[in-house]
């Protein structure tokens, strides 16, 4: 049922949980780490870690996203990004992480504001492919239209239509807005879109025919949105919700189902475990990876939502470096603070407690928990 909160005499909101705000139960039956498959596939492609990289230009470039497929991830690279708009952006990556904090909104808008060259698109996407890992870009759904061809002609195989909230009825009365079911209806490719945080939005989005839904808006660590709009559904209800959605969604449909994919405050392997428990098939993580000695950012964390032009919605974070991509996902660890060995701590609590792989996972009893630090 519902629970409905006074906020005044004028105004009632629905008690909505954060992750850090639920714990998991262990079970009577517990399981060998080794026995348990944290594997997932959406369409005809199998992931042997239910991660998908955050594509934003700290975490994802290229070499990252080869050596993520070649870990088990997939890793979308952002084709707004820098790698789209400069032929070699190294020297501007490095520029990005050196700038003093007051001054990294305004040069991140300098640097952005160069323009995409369509050419670069099909290149980076052919750099990828050429690795035989799984490829897969995002676009916003404001450039989605313009660039999707050259998307496709460079035979991407996964689509990721990203931004911090889309609709399945965008309005607008100065552009002929992307028409998402027409459009994912006549692409050969899986898409996955998002982000939304309700049981409407998420159904919507879904009857377009996505392959994949992102539940959240984002940029997690580096997002300001809730300062700057307002807007926020804590994630632990968000993907609740869209989880009931899939489910509805698949006896409407006569049994498709819909991955649901988690975007946004996924700073630790218990955030994952709990995310994944609350109905996500797998989880969008950012700033876990930019710790990565490898991640392009140099330790530093940003999305495309600190450079908007007119309206930044993120920040450029300092987050250091502590070890390698495969130390953070598959360990060993040399920290206790659940940022490293991500993958080997989710087997870990779904041996505790006692489910095989991801979709058993999902049931598991949870409980409302006071925050602890």
């Amino acid at each position: 049922m519902t629970q409905q909160v006074e906020i005044g005499r004028g105004k009632t909101g629905r008690r909505a949980y954060a992750l850090d705000e639920i714990g998991l139960v262990p079970s009577r039956r517990t399981r060998d780490p080794e026995e348990v498959s944290i594997a997932w596939q959406i369409d005809a492609y199998r992931f042997e870690l239910p991660v998908v990289v955050a594509p934003m230009d700290s975490v994802v470039s290229p070499a990252t996203a080869i050596e993520i497929g070649r870990l088990g991830g997939l890793a979308p690279l952002d084709l707004e990004g820098l790698w789209t708009r400069y032929d070699d952006p190294s020297s501007l990556l490095e520029e990005c992480a050196s700038l003093d904090s007051e001054a990294a909104t305004k040069r991140l808008q300098e640097i952005y504001a160069a323009p995409i060259k369509e050419e670069l698109i099909g290149q980076r996407i052919s750099e990828i492919r050429e690795s035989g890992v799984t490829t897969a870009v995002r676009l916003s759904p404001q450039r989605t239209v313009q660039y999707h061809k050259a998307v496709i002609d460079a035979g991407v195989d996964i689509f990721v239509i990203r931004g911090t909230t889309v609709s399945a009825e965008h309005v607008s009365g100065r552009a002929e807005p992307l028409n998402l079911k027409q459009f994912i209806y006549e692409l050969d490719v899986p898409v996955i879109v998002g982000g939304c945080a309700t049981y409407t939005a998420a159904l919507h989005l879904m009857r377009t025919g996505a392959a994949g839904v992102l539940v959240g808006f984002g940029g997690g660590a580096s997002h300001t949105t809730r300062n700057v709009l307002g807007v926020a559904v804590p994630m632990a209800t968000a993907i609740s919700d869209v989880a009931a959605a899939r489910r509805d969604y698949m006896d409407e449909s006569g049994g498709r189902y819909v991955h649901v994919i988690a975007d946004g405050g996924m700073g630790t392997s218990g955030d994952i475990a709990k995310a994944i428990a609350c109905g996500a098939d797998a989880v969008m993580v950012g700033s876990p990876l930019a710790r990565a000695t490898e991640a392009p950012g140099h330790g530093f964390h940003w999305g495309s939502e600190a450079h908007h032009p007119d309206l930044p919605r993120g920040r450029r974070v300092a987050f250091g470096q502590v070890g390698s991509l495969e130390q953070i996902l598959h360990g060993p660890s040399s920290v206790a603070d659940g940022s490293m060995n991500l993958m080997g701590a989710l087997k870990r609590v779904m041996a505790s407690t006692g489910y095989s792989d991801i979709k058993e996972f999902q049931r598991v009893e949870v409980v409302v928990a006071p925050t602890q630090r």
